[in-house]
């Protein structure tokens, strides 16, 4: 069955979130925001396969309303609310035990360039550019920045990129791994989707510890790492998907995931 819910659809395992919206210049959408967690934390285990982010219009999220701060009376105590909202979104994304793949057409600034370090799976197109966007306002980053990107592009080029404010094209942010890969604009969101399918009907369970192993692995030595992938691993080979995968292996045929997640 297909839902929507106007920043939100939901279609066989892939629930697709619009992060920015034409509406005032393809800022970060607040409604998003909250639809996306309301989504994300409202979803059963067996609900949602992959995520897909995207933006609607020209970019994939342009970075915050500056126009929204200027009119505000107290720009700080706004700003701070818009701050906790993003926290509790990337927080969602990181939780979600499927993966996240963002369609990233345009420009990704600021809280967009946040959301894509987020993402499992970056896809853009040779149009696409990232900014941190932050230092061209007087502001810090936020969305998490300044913890994911020194870990994706290391803290010597992380401090550059932010601190002058650097504007990556396409090709640059492949090489510093902040895109996954590019493909033709007219292709970006209908490949996105394309992966997003292909990886509901894989191992969910197994692509949720990876996910899980790659987190952790931040805070561990390689010999910690080393065990939890051991148990990591151990749990599989018992687990349905597990099974049916060796099976399909040494029968010579496709593997079913989903028939046995079902079951």
């Amino acid at each position: 069955m297909t839902t929507s819910h106007t920043h939100i659809t939901s279609d066989a395992g892939v629930l697709s979130i619009s992060v920015a919206t034409t509406a005032r210049g393809t800022s970060l959408s607040a409604t998003g925001l909250a639809q996306g967690i309301d989504a994300l934390h409202g979803a059963g285990p067996d609900d949602i396969g992959a995520v897909v982010l995207v933006g609607e219009g020209a970019n994939f999220c342009a970075g915050g309303d500056v126009r929204a701060f200027a009119n505000e009376p107290n720009r700080g105590e706004f700003v701070g609310d818009l701050a906790h909202l993003f926290n509790h979104f990337v927080r969602a994304i990181i939780a979600i035990q499927a993966p996240v793949v963002a369609a990233v057409n345009g420009w990704a600034a600021g809280a967009g360039m946040s959301i894509v370090l987020h993402s499992d799976i970056a896809l853009g197109s040779p149009s696409t550019k990232l900014r941190p966007a932050y230092p061209s306002i007087g502001f810090t980053p936020d969305g998490g920045m300044s913890w994911t990107l020194p870990r994706v592009v290391g803290l010597a080029r992380a401090r550059e990129i932010l601190l002058t404010d650097a504007v990556l094209n396409a090709g640059e942010a492949v090489r510093l791994g902040i895109l996954s890969r590019l493909v033709p604009e007219e292709e970006l969101q209908n490949e996105a989707m394309r992966v997003a399918r292909s990886l509901v009907s894989g191992p969910t369970a197994a692509y949720a510890r990876t996910r899980e192993l790659l987190a952790e692995s931040a805070e561990r030595s390689l010999i910690e790492q080393l065990d939890a992938e051991a148990a990591a691993i151990a749990i599989a080979a018992n687990n349905p998907t597990g099974i049916e995968g060796v099976n399909a292996f040494i029968e010579k045929r496709d593997p079913d995931f989903n028939a046995v997640a079902r079951r």
